[in-house]
This record gives structure tokens, sequence and C-alpha cells, in this order.
């Protein structure tokens, strides 16, 4: 069952849904994908990851957007 998110903050959604974009690429210096912000161990752990682990994921997702500046 999925709960309505009117926020657009899909961190805040039941089920969380995954931050993936189709865009699988490890940038080597920071060790994230470029497309979702993900660590290859996050990426793994997806899957069967409860929603406590993923809003976990997604509070890093927006901290790392803050941080860093992919060209």
């Amino acid at each position: 069952m999925s709960i309505e998110n009117p926020t657009g903050m899909p961190e805040l959604a039941s089920p969380v849904p995954s931050p993936c974009v189709s865009l699988c690429k490890m940038n080597r210096e920071t060790g994230y994908c470029e497309g979702c912000m993900r660590t290859i161990d996050e990426i793994v752990q997806w899957s069967r990851a409860d929603d406590d682990f993923k809003r976990t994921v997604w509070a890093e997702i927006r901290r790392r957007e803050q941080l860093i500046d992919f060209e």
C-alpha cells in the first residue's frame, strides 16, 4: 500500500521510493553515483532495507547534494 505524499519529498512517502534516476555512473572521487548520489553499499542494501534505512539514505543524499557539485 502506498500513502500519497503531497509535499513532493519522496523520503516522506510510504513506501519510500528509490532515488534511482537510471543514470548509473559512480564518481571515483566521491564514491557516489552521479545519478542518485548513493554509495555502492547503499544501492546494494536498498531493495532489502526498511523505510527507516531508506529515509536515512535520503537524508544523506540531501546533505551530499549541498556539498558536491559534479561537473
